[in-house]
């Protein structure tokens, strides 16, 4: 098959970054670097870019990834944000999607194809539950602007492999590297790569669940050690990011990203 692209750059914080999907010497793979390996599988000249940094709010990735990005010049793009912005108490959702949108157009006004995400379903996450209508308002946006602007859509939200705790790591806010293997491979599919529906693959067998009270524990204890944290460096303006350069800044062919073997899976 002769693709139409032959460099990709991806934007975004934590998700795009990779967390919580190990790679050597302190950094992540994540669903964006195994996402480049498979088109490199079929484009020889294919080059990435990863501008992504943890943490960050939808206008610093407009602010600091957009301009780099556009400055790149790519055949394809990857736009996912909003999701921390989405968990603030007085954050409003209509709002962010009007800023998400200036910046769709901006990149689809260069002639890169775009691949924009929803927010994952937060029904299953403590907490989190409490802010599942503002992330539905935000798809919902989300989806017009992908239709307006032609963008391809990875919808997270109806990724029911997603739902199970296996696809998320001990913080619950971020990916298991499994999870991040099946956001890759429905990227792929969304993108004509593969037409297997390989991302919807049942789990295996779960053991047996704890009871009831176990679980409380686990969730109490989740919420001390990454919630309330969280909301600390929240309320002081900190981020997780601060500091940080993105991982992969230029555009490079993809045999050298840092862990060649973990690239596409």
């Amino acid at each position: 098959m002769l693709l139409r692209w032959n460099s990709l750059v991806s934007l975004g914080d934590s998700f795009t970054e990779g967390m919580d999907d190990p790679g050597p010497q302190d950094t992540y793979v994540g669903w964006a670097d195994r996402l480049a390996g498979m088109i490199a599988q079929q484009a020889p000249e294919f080059r990435y870019a990863n501008l992504a940094v943890r943490g960050k709010m939808l206008q610093e990735i407009i602010d600091d990834q957009v301009p780099l990005a556009i400055s790149l010049k790519p055949d394809l793009v990857t736009f996912c944000g909003g999701g921390n912005d989405i968990m603030l108490p007085n954050s409003d959702p209509d709002a962010l999607a009007e800023v998400y949108e200036v910046a769709v157009a901006e990149l689809r006004s260069t002639g890169c194809d775009v691949v924009i995400f929803t927010g994952f379903d937060t029904r299953s996450t403590p907490l989190l539950r409490s802010i599942r209508g503002k992330v539905a308002i935000y798809n919902t946006h989300l989806w017009s602007i992908a239709e307006r602007y032609h963008c391809r859509m990875v919808d997270l939200w109806a990724m029911h492999p997603l739902h199970d705790r296996r696809a998320w790591s001990a913080d619950r806010l971020h990916l298991s590297p499994e999870g991040h293997q099946r956001v890759a491979l429905k990227a792929a599919e969304v993108l004509g790569l593969i037409d297997d529906r390989s991302w919807d693959a049942p789990w295996p067998a779960a053991l047996e669940q704890a009871d009831w009270v176990t679980q409380r524990k686990a969730d109490l204890k989740w919420a001390r050690e990454y919630v309330v944290p969280w909301i600390g460096r929240t309320l002081r303006g900190e981020s997780m990011g601060d500091g940080l350069a993105p991982k992969r800044p230029d555009l490079l062919p993809v045999a050298r990203c840092s862990d060649e073997s973990r690239i596409g899976g």
